[in-house]
């Protein structure tokens, strides 16, 4: 771990634990697949980034990508700061639990029962947008298709011999068997996947949320883990993707959501430590995707591209596209030349 993340990560627990805004939820119409406005707020004198993830349910990274050049600790005394709540759906079924560990977020499209709110598309979908913590770099979160199996209030923590051996190596023993508790890191409650060893769970340092800070498993919000908990069934369907660059149709046209690959995350970060041995890493199967060789921006914009536009199709402004995939700030951007859009060609 860098120098710089553990003093960053040092400052974080200094703040304590915060309560986090409600989720954002919204119906999907039609080919809609774009939801959420960005926000723009003038920060007061006391403000953080990390008061600011918890006040408006987004990541710490994702503000930290949407506002270049912002000091994350004393942003200022009116200072304008974008909340990046719209968003690009993945390109994945709208059913069950998606997890992009690329945008640090959590879809959740529950099962519609009953009528749907006046005004809207009877036959729209609804989805729950969580911000998550997920694996860091040398324990990456597996990717694949899997289910919840089970659903835990209080959850005791076995911690794996391989954790126990990292936190030995700092001098900081962990019992075999944490209790239920303020100590407990996967908080109050948790939903067990059909990968053992690991969980979408809560926290007992909310700090976290928006980070690559965990051992492989996804944490959410206190508060958002507690209404994931009454609201999914065992059985739930989840799949995790990487999905760094999303591109997806908006009411006038078709928009770029970029944000950092792995890749980028690992150069950007000073002082690694060596990787886990492979024979940690954990991957789902037969659906689990597999890791590719770092490809050219311009080749993943093409493959986003080709991949949104098997339908449809507009004109792209290509040089926009690819200073929004440079950025990688995390925020939707119109990337149509028009908002003319004819049907593909097959």
């Amino acid at each position: 771990m860098s120098a710089m993340f553990r003093g960053v990560l040092g400052l974080f627990l200094l703040c304590g634990c915060v309560s986090a805004a409600p989720a954002a939820e919204y119906w999907v119409s039609g080919d809609n697949e774009v939801v959420g406005e960005t926000r723009v707020i003038s920060a007061r004198y006391e403000d953080t980034f990390v008061a600011l993830s918890s006040r408006y349910n987004v990541g710490y990274e994702a503000l930290r990508r949407a506002n270049p050049g912002v000091d994350a600790w004393l942003p200022g005394e009116g200072t304008k700061i974008v909340i990046p709540d719209r968003v690009v759906l993945p390109r994945a079924p709208h059913r069950g639990i998606v997890v992009n560990v690329a945008e640090l977020r959590l879809y959740y499209f529950p099962a519609v029962s009953g009528p749907v709110p006046e005004g809207v598309d009877p036959n729209a979908v609804k989805v729950i947008v969580h911000p998550i913590g997920v694996g860091r770099l040398d324990w990456k979160t597996p990717l694949g298709l899997t289910t919840v199996t089970g659903k835990v209030a209080n959850p005791t923590w076995t911690p794996p011999e391989s954790i126990r051996k990292e936190h030995a190596e700092r001098g900081d023993i962990l019992p075999r068997v944490v209790p239920a508790g303020p100590d407990n890191p996967l908080g109050r409650f948790a939903l067990r996947l059909g990968l053992p060893s690991y969980m979408i769970h809560g926290t007992n340092k909310s700090v976290g949320i928006g980070m690559r800070v965990t051992h492989g498993c996804i944490r959410l919000f206190p508060e958002d883990i507690e209404a994931m908990y009454k609201m999914v069934p065992v059985g739930t369907q989840v799949r995790i993707v990487n999905q760094p660059h999303k591109l997806g149709w908006g009411p006038d046209g078709l928009y770029l959501e970029a944000h950092l690959t792995l890749e980028q995350v690992a150069a950007a970060e000073e002082g690694l430590d060596e990787p886990t041995p492979e024979g940690d890493a954990r991957t789902l199967a037969p659906e689990a995707e597999t890791a590719e060789a770092p490809e050219s921006l311009l080749t993943a914009l093409t493959r986003a591209y080709v991949a949104a536009t098997e339908t449809r199709r507009t004109d792209v402004r290509w040089d926009f596209a690819e200073q929004v995939m440079k950025d990688a700030r995390g925020v939707p951007e119109l990337v149509s030349a028009s908002s003319a859009v004819v049907a593909a060609s097959d």
